[in-house]
């Protein structure tokens, strides 16, 4: 089974500003959110835990399974916002605007990464585990889960790019004879 979580908050998420690579550590809130999450899943034993190389990614696998190996992947980092990086929610640029109005349909502005890319190194993080049938546990961030997400379900049609995904909200596919079930939101 695949458990995929987004990291707690943040003081760039908690400042509403696109955070994307820089590397800030969880907030109270953030640690607060994944000690909640850690007990959601108490009774999950991980044999396997992965996370994206920014600390608070790792923060948040480490509350969830605690005194594990936690491998880091580079593959699960969060989109690259280029020159985009730090800006206000409250106060984008038009192109990000327009971006984000219908991420199927419009390309990431210049400097940024593009979600096909997104997809494909996130996708080539998943190949890796198709056949596994161990508890996997995923940390990472919210477009990359996107990513995960929209390649877990191709049939979605790019539905889950304009998704919420909070803080520590966690999804679960099961890895059934090398096919993924379609990911269910653990509440």
């Amino acid at each position: 089974m695949l458990y995929i979580i987004r990291h707690g908050q943040t003081e760039m998420n908690s400042r509403h500003a696109l955070q994307g690579r820089s590397d800030f550590a969880l907030n109270a809130a953030g640690l607060a959110q994944a000690r909640e999450a850690a007990e959601k899943l108490r009774g999950v034993r991980f044999d396997r835990v992965y996370s994206s190389p920014l600390r608070r990614a790792v923060q948040t696998a480490e509350q969830i399974a605690p005194g594990a190996e936690i491998v880091i992947d580079e593959r699960l980092i969060e989109m690259d916002y280029g020159p985009y990086e730090g800006a206000d929610l409250h106060n984008l640029p038009p192109e990000i605007l327009t971006f984000f109005s219908d991420f199927t349909h419009n390309p990431a502005p210049a400097g940024m990464e593009q979600l096909t890319a997104v997809v494909a190194r996130v996708g080539a993080f998943l190949e890796e585990l198709r056949f596994s049938e161990e508890n996997i546990l995923i940390s990472t961030h919210a477009i990359a889960m996107k990513g995960v997400l929209e390649y877990l379900t191709p049939e979605s049609g790019g539905a889950y790019w304009s998704k919420f995904i909070g803080n520590c909200a966690v999804y679960i596919s099961q890895n059934q004879n090398g096919m993924f079930t379609v990911p269910t939101e653990l509440i």
